[in-house]
């Protein structure tokens, strides 16, 4: 039976909002990261049968389905076709996930997943255009008010128990972590630097903040529950720029193409839960994901869980038991940024670059989606 493997992962820096990639169009930006991701294989982009690439913002400059036009803005064959992905936050997990199921029904040879938001350019929320798209038959099950994120991590924050110091000192920790791995080189074999026209080059993720403090932080105001909340900007995922692709094939055509594997897709699953709260999909999909691999959590050597907010993490981590030294080893969004549609394949290329540089054998990799869904994915270094 063919299986699917990823065999080479490459992103840009994640540029902060109004930052060093806030000029930059998205398709322009997806275009950067696929060429990269071409140069890097060696390969010609004539093979690629898809490219599937996940956009939450699908408006704008972020519409006419991206995925389409950045392969053509990469130079790259028209024969190269693509499909743009909405599961939200999980949107370029997704595509991997989408990648992996076509590689194995022998429906694709070589493809590639992965995503982009531009978030400086089109904000988050612009595809409703100030609409609700959920309709009456929603709100009569689940209430008049559209669900939110933010409301939906303090309910977290208050059904865990977590305090604002547990959630500002793991944002803090998320900023060393970050701030370390920078600093020792551990992402500069996956990131791509972007040169700007003026010749400025962005080859750092701009996000990471030092020196941080408990008293900096205990100082910002609470943002979704100005009375008694415990959910800031400090402690929650930062809106950024950023894209990221991965090229994925069976090892067969890995063989025939001289291309070395670094991981295999081992398990792909998808969980939904309650939509109001929204967030917690995380921790049936890690659990479905441990079942259907036949894998123990003590055989995962890392987990990327995206911190979207501080109470996700935590509370995965609390009904979990995993390892807390293994989560998120390199930081996560609350450091490094949150560029929604690319978010999933910036997660998986970290990943995987952090199994092969020190030799771990399973990861997994899960975030939490608009509409109470996560997927999780289990890698296994080849």
């Amino acid at each position: 039976m063919p299986d699917a493997v990823i065999v080479e992962a490459v992103r840009t820096p994640v540029g902060k909002r109004n930052g060093g990639l806030a000029g930059v169009h998205p398709t322009d930006l997806s275009a950067h990261v696929l060429r990269s991701l071409a140069a890097r294989a060696g390969i010609d982009p004539v093979v690629i049968d898809d490219v599937i690439w996940g956009c939450v913002s699908q408006v704008g400059e972020q519409t006419l389905d991206i995925a389409r036009n950045a392969p053509l803005a990469a130079g790259w064959p028209e024969s190269v076709t693509g499909v743009t992905v909405d599961r939200q936050c999980g949107s370029s997990q997704q595509a991997v996930h989408f990648a992996a199921a076509g590689l194995i029904a022998g429906h694709y040879d070589i493809v590639v997943a992965g995503g982009v938001e531009s978030m400086s350019r089109v904000p988050m929320g612009s595809s409703s255009l100030g609409q609700d798209p959920l309709g009456p038959d929603f709100h009569a099950r689940y209430g008049p008010d559209s669900p939110n994120q933010g409301i939906g991590a303090e309910m977290i924050a208050q059904r865990w128990g977590l305090s604002r110091t547990q959630l500002d000192e793991f944002s803090l920790a998320s900023h060393e972590k970050a701030a370390a791995a920078q600093d020792e080189g551990r992402f500069d074999a996956q990131i791509a630097p972007v040169t700007l026209p003026d010749g400025t080059v962005i080859s750092r993720d701009e996000g990471i903040r030092r020196g941080g403090t408990l008293e900096t932080l205990g100082g910002l105001r609470t943002v979704f529950k100005p009375e008694g909340g415990v959910v800031t900007a400090g402690n929650s995922s930062q809106i950024s720029d950023g894209s990221a692709a991965l090229l994925m094939t069976t090892s067969e055509t890995a063989r025939e193409l001289g291309l070395t594997p670094i991981v295999r897709v081992h398990t792909a699953v998808l969980a939904g839960a309650d939509p109001v709260i929204m967030l917690t999909a995380p921790i049936p999909a890690t659990q479905k994901a441990l079942r259907r691999s036949g894998l123990r959590l003590d055989e995962i050597g890392a987990f990327e869980v995206n911190e979207a907010f501080a109470p996700v993490p935590l509370a995965w981590l609390a009904d979990l038991g995993a390892d807390a030294k293994a989560l998120n080893p390199n930081g996560g969004a609350i450091a490094l940024g949150h560029p929604l549609g690319g978010s999933g394949a910036r997660l998986t290329t970290t990943l995987v670059h952090h199994m092969r540089d020190n030799g771990i054998r399973y990861g997994l990799q899960t975030m939490c989606e608009g509409g109470g869904q996560a997927n999780a994915t289990i890698f296994e270094l080849l």
